[in-house]
């Protein structure tokens, strides 16, 4: 990589929106680049398939922009959403064989990609970025241990809203006190069932009652503006 060409790949990085929150965030210059000679950024369209479940585990991943979905298949071939990744969340095993779910992007999504060798090479060549990794697996480990434990407890009312917080945190959309907050969802409302074990009446019936209550607002089957934020945490405690 030359001068000047490690210089624009740097500017990139300097003016990535998740530069701060990334896995890269505590890399210093010279890394960055070193890094940089191993990845390459990749825009998907959504549908796009970015990995497959059971498949060798041949690429690693940063999302920069959109949203994920994890997903495996039940026995009966039926497909069972895992999670949602955001920008600034990893995707892939590192260190790993094999893939342990599939990935496919919801949204226009971009990630920068690794060979999940190289880049294993690379974490253990850079305790920083190694450190980072970790510290980020087990965030994520409590995130959803959390989450199962509210899922097992909440009713559909404050799974709902619940999952629509966490959203808008996730997605940045607005700050945590203003209402008003625009969210495209990146989810039909069969796939929201899945993912908060409820069935689709249910979730279309919670949806019309938060409107009925002034709690937000439908613009579309995939719109939802948040009127009240406090009383949609009210909701969800």
């Amino acid at each position: 990589m030359t001068a000047s060409t490690q210089q624009r790949t740097r500017h990139f990085c300097d003016t990535c929106a998740i530069r701060n929150r990334a896995i890269c965030a505590d890399l210093e210059n010279q890394e960055i680049d070193l890094l940089n000679t191993i990845g390459r950024r990749r825009t998907l369209a959504p549908g796009e398939q970015l990995l497959w479940e059971g498949d060798e585990a041949v690429l690693v991943a940063n999302v920069i922009d959109g949203v994920l979905k994890l997903s495996t298949q039940t026995s009966d071939g039926r497909e069972q959403i895992l999670g949602l990744t955001y920008p600034s969340d990893f995707l892939g095993r590192p260190f790993g064989e094999t893939t342990p779910y599939g990935v496919e992007a919801l949204t226009e999504a971009q990630v920068c990609v690794f060979e999940r060798r190289d880049f294993d090479r690379f974490a253990r060549e850079h305790p920083r970025l190694e450190h980072r990794l970790l510290e980020r697996t087990l965030a994520e480990l409590d995130r959803t241990r959390r989450w199962m434990l509210l899922l097992g407890r909440m009713n559909a009312e404050q799974k709902l809203a619940a999952f629509l917080l966490e959203m808008v945190d996730r997605l940045g959309v607005n700050s945590a006190t203003d209402n008003g907050a625009a969210l495209t969802l990146p989810l039909s409302r069969q796939q929201i069932a899945d993912v908060l074990g409820l069935t689709i009446e249910t979730v279309s019936r919670q949806f019309t009652r938060m409107k009925n209550e002034g709690l937000i607002d439908l613009p579309s089957r995939r719109e939802v503006v948040i009127l009240d934020r406090g009383a949609l945490e009210d909701r969800a405690a």
